[in-house]
C-alpha cells in the first residue's frame, strides 16, 4: 500500500471511529490483530458485538469504498471475529459484521455505515 493510501485508511477509520462512538458504538478495540488478520473496529451497540471494517477512498474511480468487501475479504474478517470471540470467552454473545464507507472528496467527507453488511463465512 503506498504512503498515501495508508495514509487514507488511517484518516477513515478516524472519521469512522469517531462516527460509530457519535451513533452510540461503544469502542473496545481499533486495529485488532491476530494471525489471521486485522480487523478494524470492534465496538458494543447496546448487547451485540460489532466487528466493523472501514473502506476508505479519496475519489469515486473505483467505486464505492463498500464494494473492497467482496467474498474472500468476508472470509477473512469472519476468520478474525471467531479467534476474537473464542479468545474473549464471548461466543454466546450475539455479534455482527457492518462496514462503514468513507469517501473523503474535495466537496467533503461521507461516511456511510451498513450494518449487518455480511454475515459469518468461513470457506
Amino acid at each position: 500500500m503506498s504512503l498515501t493510501g495508508k495514509r487514507t485508511g488511517e484518516k477513515g477509520e478516524d472519521l469512522a471511529a469517531a462516527y460509530l462512538a457519535e451513533t452510540g458504538y461503544r469502542i473496545i478495540e481499533r486495529n485488532y490483530r491476530c494471525f489471521f488478520g486485522e480487523i478494524d473496529i470492534v465496538a458494543w451497540e447496546g448487547e451485540t458485538l460489532v466487528f466493523a471494517e472501514v473502506k476508505s477512498r479519496r475519489t469515486e474511480a473505483y467505486g464505492a469504498p463498500q464494494l473492497a468487501v467482496g467474498r474472500e475479504k468476508q472470509d477473512k474478517i469472519s476468520r478474525i471475529a471467531l479467534h476474537y470471540l473464542s479468545e474473549r470467552q464471548l461466543r454466546s454473545h450475539p455479534a455482527r459484521f457492518d462496514v462503514v464507507a468513507v469517501m473523503l472528496l474535495p466537496a467533503g467527507t461521507r461516511i456511510e455505515l451498513i450494518r449487518n453488511a455480511f454475515e459469518l463465512s468461513c470457506r
